[in-house]
């Protein structure tokens, strides 16, 4: 693969483990990224790298992570309380932010700028409900990593939006759930993007403003996947989309099936590198570059 390869890794919350699946068999197949560009749970899983670097060995500490946090209990299943309470109370009252003490445990310094990273470039979308835009955290290298991954992660009900200057930030899925168009406005040259919507929890039987609302989630989201996918065609960027879905819907909120993710993203991902979908010449692994530069100093 030739110019700037970018990982696109989308939103969709406990099923960001079929992400880390995915990224082990592309890191065995030796492709690896120069830019990282994620979204909600893909944010996350693109931190994890940006911070420690490409290689398997990541990976399998970022599995790991994703197995403690099944225990954190980060996304509470009591969702619909949630929303009512924040809904009816006088005051608006959200949960404690139990994705920013997790991140903080699982060693990102609050002081970690994004200068700082040691892996390839990282880009994290947050969606800025009062200009009605995304809003890019890595374009500025004395940005906090921390403060741009609470931003990208806060959907309510589980976690307050920010209230930042005259922004209000919230999960970047609400206008990005796939950051293609986000990774060309940052100059990628080709994009892997690992797409973990899932759709299926919508039965057709279902009636009532719960069953409006779920469809129009689901069409707003698959609105903007088509609209980014069409723009990177147009400007003849490739796009090798990988839809990932489990057996049975898993809802974003239930991280009790971790291993069992992980392990479907990585058969769907490996299938499609020895099928030539993806491409498989090797590519530079950014940490290698990075070192050397280090050694130098």
């Amino acid at each position: 693969m030739s110019g700037k390869l970018a990982f696109v890794l989308g939103g969709g919350g406990a099923r960001g483990a079929l992400q880390v699946g995915a990224l082990r068999a592309l890191f065995e197949a030796e492709i690896f990224p120069d830019m990282l560009v994620g979204t909600s749970a893909g944010g996350v899983n693109c931190t994890f790298l940006a911070m420690r670097g490409c290689s398997l060995i990541t990976v399998e500490q970022l599995a790991l992570d994703w197995e403690k946090a099944a225990e954190a209990e980060l996304l509470p299943s009591s969702y619909l309380w949630l929303t009512v309470r924040i809904l009816f109370e006088r005051r608006r009252t959200y949960p404690h932010n139990r994705m920013r003490d997790h991140f903080i445990a699982q060693g990102l310094s609050p002081q970690l700028r994004f200068k700082d990273l040691i892996g390839p470039e990282l880009i994290l979308v947050a969606a800025d409900l009062k200009n009605h835009k995304c809003i890019f955290y890595g374009n500025d290298p004395d940005q906090f990593v921390l403060d741009g991954l609470c931003a990208t992660t806060a959907l309510p009900p589980w976690v307050d939006p920010i209230e930042k200057d005259s922004h209000l930030l919230i999960d970047g899925g609400l206008l990005s759930v796939l950051p293609v168009e986000p990774a060309i406005q940052h100059g990628a040259s080709e994009i892997i993007a690992l797409d973990i919507c899932d759709y299926r929890y919508i039965e057709e039987s279902d009636h009532g403003i719960a069953a409006f609302l779920m469809h129009l989630n689901a069409s707003i989201n698959q609105r903007h996947i088509n609209l980014e996918l069409a723009l990177a065609h147009n400007q003849g960027i490739p796009v090798h989309h990988i839809i990932m879905q489990s057996n049975e819907h898993i809802p974003i909120w239930d991280f009790g099936h971790t291993h069992e993710l992980i392990e479907v993203g990585y058969n769907i991902t490996q299938e499609k590198i020895l099928n030539r979908e993806i491409r498989t010449r090797k590519t530079k692994n950014p940490l290698f570059g990075f070192l050397r530069k280090k050694r130098k100093h």
